[in-house]
């Protein structure tokens, strides 16, 4: 096959690669320079470092992203080591049960914990019977219940990215090791972790990503109502109090400007580990 069959076998790929990827950011990013009259200003810049609604959001949807990730990585961490030392069998079925698991999310997800730990939920009212008021010290739309709901769908794509990842320290590795005479907690400290903390890295800005771009669990769960950014861009463009879609495009180039930083500081620190 020649080199111009090659192209034109490639061709497709880049014309659905500009269509659908290029061409959309190029437009917002030009649209988040203009004012709702048509001027091209960095205002909407501006007002989005100025008003502390928005700064807020930026700050939420940080905080639950962050720590959202960081104990769905543990989870996923122990759970991917757990499946891989089960035998090929058992963890075939297991991860096909996670990989199920990884795509239940959006609206059938929170409408699942809504039934399950909502204020009238199944467990809420078993409590309830049981003398004690879960919603006391647990409430499902706050904060502290997005970040539950988050780990949940953390905790499976985690599992996917982690499980192959084990394959380079189960085996020779390992027997040299305790051949050495190393125990377990010296093997996991000099020479486990070490080799895991490339797919660790990588895998904390994958989940990262997933959880501050998350739009429909969060808005499903607490209709619009906390402040996160996926939120005020989609309430800005729905346009349910004000239409600003200048604004929403200036929020979108902010939050895939800090999504392409992590992005890259992570694959460095990748490269340099591996």
């Amino acid at each position: 096959m020649t080199k111009k069959n090659h192209y034109l076998l490639i061709a497709p790929f880049f014309i659905m690669v500009c269509l659908f990827l290029l061409l959309p950011m190029l437009f917002v990013l030009l649209d988040s320079f203009k004012t709702e009259q048509g001027v091209w200003s960095i205002s909407n810049y501006i007002e989005i470092f100025n008003n502390p609604f928005y700064t807020q959001s930026f700050g939420n949807s940080l905080d639950i992203a962050f720590k959202s990730t960081m104990i769905g990585l543990v989870i996923a961490l122990i759970a991917a080591h757990a499946i891989h030392s089960s035998g090929k069998r058992l963890g075939k079925i297991a991860l096909t049960v996670t990989n199920m698991a990884s795509n239940f999310s959006g609206v059938p997800l929170a409408f699942a914990f809504m039934i399950i730990l909502g204020n009238n939920g199944v467990i809420t009212i078993l409590f309830k019977h049981l003398g004690f008021d879960l919603t006391s010290v647990f409430n499902l739309y706050s904060k502290v219940g997005l970040i539950a709901v988050y780990v949940y769908f953390q905790i499976p794509l985690g599992i996917l990215l982690l499980y192959p990842a084990f394959d380079r320290i189960e085996g020779h590795y390992k027997e040299a090791a305790f051949t050495l005479g190393a125990g377990n907690t010296v093997f996991w400290r000099r020479i486990g972790i070490p080799l895991l903390l490339p797919a660790l890295i990588s895998t904390s800005v994958i989940l990262f990503a997933n959880a501050i771009g998350a739009y429909a669990t969060a808005y499903a769960l607490t209709n619009g109502a906390f402040n996160i950014v996926p939120v005020r861009i989609g309430t800005l463009v729905s346009g349910d109090i004000f239409l600003k879609p200048n604004m929403a495009s200036a929020l979108s180039v902010i939050l895939a400007s800090i999504l392409l930083a992590l992005n890259t500081i992570g694959r460095r620190r990748s490269h340099e580990e591996s």
